[in-house]
């Protein structure tokens, strides 16, 4: 069995030995889920992109999850989308693990408050302009802010499972931290989920590559891998049945 070969970073094809239960889109029970599709994972100008630019432009993260809403929206597939937001009393957090205090020093997804808007146009915690037309559309679901990593902390499951969805396509950011978390938390709470490598990103610093070990753990966790030209091609296939 081949795992994934993800064009411009050290991932590749290889055998693996491990098995692929492999993943079927079933319309009505599949949805698209994108972790944290902000500015400050996804824009030159975000705060993080110092550390995760580089291997975004190496995935064309920014251009697959593109297509990946395109695809889903074409097909009629909902979409979800779990954001990150830091309120001013999130700030007065007592303890914190390494990254969540790197976020609050550098001002990360910082919004004035749960009620206002004030200031969001435009900021880091706000949407990739490219993506609002399909954020904004009146049928995604945008879930209550995670806190720190994983969906624990929000109402993606009760959505979810609201809807009927059991399966999940699973792309955004960032690879390791986020996107992982919801991989890790959707499949111990019963959901089939399967991940889009090259649609995702990570920090890449002196000896922490955080998209390699990503890419190991959906291999070993999810029910299956595949790169963004064979998930639209399915999704695309899926609306035609």
């Amino acid at each position: 069995m081949l795992t994934i070969t993800v064009l411009g970073n050290a991932v590749q094809a290889e055998n693996s030995g491990l098995p692929d239960p492999g993943f079927e889109i079933v319309p009505g029970r599949t949805a698209l889920l994108v972790t944290d599709p902000q500015n400050d994972f996804l824009s030159p100008d975000g705060v993080t992109w110092g550390v995760v630019g580089k291997n975004v432009e190496a995935n064309g993260t920014v251009e697959n999850i593109d297509k990946l809403f395109a695809a889903a929206k074409k097909a009629e597939m909902p979409v979800f989308i779990s954001p990150h937001y830091y309120y001013p009393h999130d700030h007065g957090w007592k303890f914190e693990g390494a990254l969540e205090a790197l976020m609050h020093k550098i001002g990360m997804f910082d919004r004035k408050g749960p009620l206002s808007t004030e200031n969001f146009g435009g900021s880091g915690a706000d949407w990739l302009d490219q993506y609002k037309k399909y954020i904004n559309d009146g049928h995604t679901v945008v879930t209550s802010p995670h806190k720190v990593y994983g969906p624990e902390t929000n109402d993606l499951v009760l959505q979810l499972r609201k809807q009927g969805i059991d399966k999940v396509i699973l792309a955004g950011m960032s690879a390791n931290l986020c996107t992982e978390s919801h991989m890790r938390e959707l499949i111990e709470q019963g959901f089939e989920v399967m991940v889009v490598p090259d649609a995702t990103g990570a920090a890449q610093v002196p000896g922490y590559d955080g998209f390699a070990a990503a890419v190991t753990n959906y291999r070993m966790i999810a029910s299956h891998i595949a790169d963004t030209e064979a998930t639209v091609a399915a999704i695309e296939a899926s609306s035609v049945k």
